[in-house]
This record gives C-alpha cells, structure tokens and sequence, in this order.
C-alpha cells in the first residue's frame, strides 16, 4: 500500500511541476544581498597592485627562506609553505594575465550614447 502512495506523490508533483507557471523560472534580480558591498570590495583590494606587491614579495621572501634557510623546524617550514601558497593565490589572476596577455574576466561594452548601460 505504501508503495502505490509513493507513486501517486511522484506522480502529483511531476504534474504539480508541469503545469507551474513560467513565473517561478523567472531570473533572479541578483545584487539586492546586504553583504555584496563589502564582498566586493575585499575582492577589489585582494586583486589590487598593492595585493600584487605584497603577493610578489611574499613569494621572493618564502622562496627565498625555503631555498637558503638551511636546516628550519617543522613549524617554520610549514608557516612558509603557507605564505608562499597565500602570496601566489593572491597574484594568480595578474601573473597569468602578464604571461597569456589574457584577463579571466569577460568585458562588458558601454553604448557610446548611453553613458553607464551595459550592453
């Protein structure tokens, strides 16, 4: 019995989801989030030249402590790993921009008679 009723809600919101309205698969209006203002701006400064700076001496400074440190403790070693992994997320998205001359960003293009409309 348990089975025939299992079928028969399947089956109820397999019509149910048929016959909904076009309104529910609408998109999203997107950017109402009250926390994509400081989002943003931690991604700005995160991919900013003073990020890209501090990221090149990062890896300059760790490379450099793995290579000539010598003998390090474990902990030492594995804080400098750290930085060194950090400091190349950080500049990852410039360094294969300056290597491929490619961005990973898609650009948008402005209607010249339109200032600020994206098209």
């Amino acid at each position: 019995m348990t089975k025939k009723w299992l079928q028969l809600l399947l089956f109820s919101l397999c019509i149910c989801a048929f016959f909904m309205p076009d309104a529910f698969a609408g998109p999203g209006t997107g950017g109402s989030l009250p926390y994509e203002d400081w989002l943003t701006s931690l991604r700005n400064s995160a991919t900013g030249p003073v990020a890209y700076a501090f990221g090149i001496i990062g890896i300059v400074v760790a490379g450099g402590i793995l290579i000539f440190g010598g003998d390090l403790n474990g902990f030492f070693r594995t804080m400098c790993v750290i930085v060194l992994v950090m400091a190349l997320l950080v500049t990852a998205n410039t360094i294969m921009t300056d290597l491929f001359k490619t961005s990973t960003e898609i650009a948008c293009a402005v209607a010249p008679d339109s200032p600020g409309v994206v098209v």
